[in-house]
Order: C-alpha cells, then sequence, then structure tokens
C-alpha cells in the first residue's frame, strides 16, 4: 500500500488526543491534531489544529466524562476536511503479562485488553471504550494497539520484579512501565545521535523517567502501574507499602468495618493514590504545574511543597539512573513540563553538577531548536548533555501502524 490514511487515538487520564496523518513507506505527514483536555474538570477544552496551525475548532465546553470527550470528537471526525481512515492507532499504556507487542486488535485481542484493565486503571479503560465507539463509527476499518509497555520489554528480571512471593510474578505482578512511546519518539528523533547512556524524564500530567543503555530500556520509574516512580499530578509515586495498609485501616474505620466490603475498600484507595494524591494532595487543590507555579509567585507554602517533592524526587531518580547506567552521557526532557517549563527544567539540573550536569540559563530561558525540532539547553562545558525533545507519540503510532498493517 503507497499511501494511508490513519487516524490515532491518545487517551490519557485526563485528556484524549487524536491526529490524522497520511502515511508513506518513507514519510507520515500529519494533517491535524486535536484534543479535549480537562476531563471531569470544570477547565474543560476542545481544539483542532490543522496542518499549518490554523484553528479548526477551539471551544470550551463542560467535559464531564469520557463519554462527553469522545462525542465532540467524533462529530468532527465525521464532517469535512476530516478524511476516512484507512487504519486506526491506539496508545494503550500496559496489556499485562499476555499482550506484549503492538499488534492488530482483534475480538481476542480486546477481551485480553479489558482482562488486564488493573495494570493502567486511569488509562486503560479509556482507551478500550474508544476502541469499541471507533469500531462503531468506522466499521470495518482496522484498529491496532501500541503499547507503552513495549519498549520496556528490555528490563532486566533483576529490575522488572517485585520483591514479594513467586507466585504474583507468574500472575504478571511485575514493572511494566509507562510512556514506552514516548521513549520511542525520543529515540527516533536522536536517529544516529543516540547516546550510550541516557535518561528520558518525561514529564507531564504523569510523570516518568527511563534509564536507557545502549537503545534499550533497562529501568524505568513506573511499576506495575503508572501510579508508581515520580510523583505526578494526581498520584503519589512511590510511597512505603505501610502507608497504604495505615490509610486502608483508616478508610474502613471512617466508613464502618462491617460495611466496606473489599472491593469498595480497593475502589477507595485507588481513587486515593491515583486522584486525590501528587501535587494535587499536597498542594491542597492544584495539579497542573502552571497553576502551581502561579500559586508559589504568591507565597502559596502547600504549593511550595508540591513542587519541591516533584523536584526532589525526579532528582532522586536521575542520580540512581546514573548509578544504574554507569555513568550519564544525557538527560531529555519531554513531555508538557518537560518541553515548556524552564523553571523544572533548572530547579531539576541544580546541584547536580557532580554528574556533569550543568545548565546553560539563556539556552533552558529560550531553547533554540534545531533542524529536527531538538534543543540543546547544557553549558558548552557540561560533560552531560541537556536535551529538549518534543513528545510524538503520534507519529510513531502512526508510523507502527503502517508497518503492521503491511507487514
Amino acid at each position: 500500500m503507497s499511501e494511508l490514511g490513519i487516524l490515532v487515538l491518545n487517551s490519557g487520564s485526563s485528556s484524549i488526543k487524536f491526529s490524522s496523518f497520511r502515511a508513506t513507506a518513507s514519510e507520515k505527514t500529519e494533517l491535524f491534531d486535536g484534543a479535549v483536555d480537562g476531563i471531569g474538570t470544570a477547565n474543560g477544552s476542545f481544539h483542532v489544529k490543522g496542518t499549518n496551525g490554523e484553528k479548526l475548532v477551539e471551544s470550551a465546553p463542560q467535559v464531564p466524562n469520557r463519554e462527553a470527550a469522545f462525542k465532540l470528537i467524533a462529530e468532527a471526525l465525521q464532517k469535512p476536511p476530516f478524511p476516512k481512515p484507512d487504519a486506526i492507532g491506539h496508545r494503550v499504556v500496559a496489556g499485562g503479562p499476555h499482550l506484549r507487542d503492538h499488534q492488530r486488535i482483534t475480538p481476542e485481542v480486546l477481551a485480553e485488553l479489558e482482562r488486564s484493565v488493573a495494570f493502567a486503571p486511569l488509562h486503560n479503560p479509556s482507551a478500550i471504550y474508544i476502541i469499541h465507539r471507533l469500531q462503531e463509527l468506522f466499521p470495518g476499518v482496522p484498529n491496532f494497539v501500541c503499547f507503552d509497555s513495549a519498549f520496556h520489554q528490555t528490563i532486566p528480571e533483576v529490575a522488572a520484579r517485585f520483591a514479594i512471593p513467586q507466585t504474583y510474578f507468574e500472575q504478571g505482578v511485575r514493572r511494566y512501565g509507562a510512556h514506552g512511546i514516548s521513549c520511542e519518539s525520543t529515540m527516533y528523533q536522536l536517529g544516529l545521535d543516540i547516546p550510550n547512556r541516557l535518561i528520558i524524564a518525561h514529564l507531564g500530567n504523569g510523570c516518568s523517567a527511563t534509564a536507557v543503555k545502549d537503545g534499550k530500556s533497562v529501568d524505568t520509574s513506573m511499576g506495575l502501574t503508572p501510579t508508581g516512580g515520580i510523583i505526578s499530578g494526581t498520584r503519589t509515586g512511590d510511597i512505603d507499602p505501610g502507608v497504604l495498609l495505615y490509610i486502608l485501616r483508616e478508610l474502613k474505620a471512617e466508613d464502618g468495618a462491617a460495611s466496606l466490603s473489599r472491593d469498595q475498600a480497593a475502589d477507595a484507595l485507588e481513587k486515593l493514590v491515583n486522584r486525590k494524591s501528587g501535587m494535587l494532595g499536597t498542594s491542597e487543590g492544584l495539579s497542573d504545574m502552571r497553576d502551581l507555579r502561579s500559586a508559589v509567585q504568591k507565597g502559596n507554602p502547600f504549593a511550595s511543597m508540591a513542587v519541591g517533592q516533584f523536584i526532589y524526587v525526579l532528582r532522586k531518580f536521575i542520580g540512581a539512573y546514573t548509578a544504574v547506567l554507569g555513568g550519564l552521557d544525557a538527560v531529555v526532557f519531554t513531555g508538557g513540563i518537560g518541553e515548556h517549563d524552564v523553571s523544572t527544567r533548572e530547579e531539576v539540573c541544580a546541584g547536580l553538577e557532580s554528574l556533569g550536569i550543568v545548565l546553560d540559563p539563556a539556552r533552558n530561558q529560550s531553547p533554540q531548536k534545531d533542524p529536527r525540532g531538538l534543543a540543546s539547553i547544557s553549558s558548552d562545558a557540561s560533560a552531560v548533555k541537556v536535551l529538549v525533545v518534543p513528545a510524538k507519540e503520534d507519529l510513531m503510532i502512526a508510523s507502527h501502524v503502517y508497518t503492521l498493517l503491511n507487514a
């Protein structure tokens, strides 16, 4: 097939992004991209941009849930100038122990995805819902799934296993990681310039760090689910299991031990660690870094603590992964915060001179992109390169879909 129209859906914990590509074997050209943001908040937005950046749609609707979000997207996709797709690609965080590679969606694959919701409870239900709806919207069009966890299959077992009985590992309880498609995007954009020892910091509403050695993932901060690792907008990140046991007992005490079932307790705990914690929990209500920075400037001590925790934990992971890699050649900042928040990059790198990281303040303030769209923000004296790389997950998904469809 010489040319294909590929639609890409990328559902996050509070957003649904979508884009359309004209794809050939040698080139993937984006025709338009859009997103519904702020799902479940008071700050919903819907926008669609064309090839040259022209605004095709821009509104601020109420988006109480994913059903309302998808309805906006479905209505847009059925009107000009949006072409009917030849194939559709979906980002899914993890497919559990039985779905490891990017592949075409069959009824059996979809059934296995539905059995694997526990491996990404914030993301997979939305992705599965969208798959069903798009199969109805475009009957007969092949759908494909691309897993974030696929990139992390090279993590050695010593890093992938948790220190719990073997029976759980056999059930698939292990480190799967996330943001793998973003990592693939970084590798793709670096091309022949991939450093031997690289740390990729994907920072957005969800945040992760990945250690890459000789082009392969050797460790990543997110674990069985995207809840672990670095503090995120609403997720705890790594936490003492004893804290969870304490909270679980408190939940029972608050709601009545006799009336709170096991599933109710698990649901309440899941809501707490995934939707009410992280920077939102520490700051007493703020999860967006832009809002947090504004609150810090106004002297809000809770916002200052939330940002301080986030920076501290990320710096700690960079130090740990430098040890895992046996040294460090480059750090990449990507994702919404990584690409756009000057202060985060500055604060994370401050004090890491002992690792060879020296930021150039002027370059960090105004990153100058090279022809590939990448920007170096490290000092000429820095032993470690510090780069800002745009996350192009949709491009990678379109590329995978084209390859799979022509395989």
